[in-house]
């Protein structure tokens, strides 16, 4: 009996695309008219990426700023003890590498993307 069952689980796993194929038309009509009715607008594969990069970067910088608060309160907490201090610096170290490493990346990406992108 389980084998039948693990038969039939798997058979749908991988039946499900194929079904899925044949309601696609009717999908992206229905989409089309979801996203027109929400006010969206089709855009440019560079002019999504570049909003889905900014919205990534913007949460970088919030977890940045959430990590040196963190730090310092724990830095200012410390009442002497040299754990919570050493803790707290290796906090801030590792954030402001990491700021440095994504904001590098950043620049490398808009640098290739506007010295490649238009030729």
């Amino acid at each position: 009996m389980k084998k039948y069952i693990l038969f039939f689980c798997v058979s749908l796993i991988l039946l499900s695309p194929a079904l899925a194929v044949g309601n696609l038309g009717s999908a992206l009509g229905n989409l089309g008219q979801a996203g027109s009715a929400a006010g969206t607008t089709e855009g440019d594969v560079s002019t999504i990426a570049g909003t889905a990069i900014n919205v990534a970067l913007s949460l970088v910088g919030l977890i940045f700023l959430v990590l040196m608060v963190y730090a310092g309160y724990l830095w200012m907490t410390a009442r002497g003890e040299e754990g919570q201090v050493d803790k707290a610096k290796k906090i801030i170290s590792a954030a402001i590498i990491g700021m440095v490493i994504v904001l590098g990346a950043y620049a490398i990406t808009q640098l290739v993307t506007t010295r490649f992108g238009s030729a």
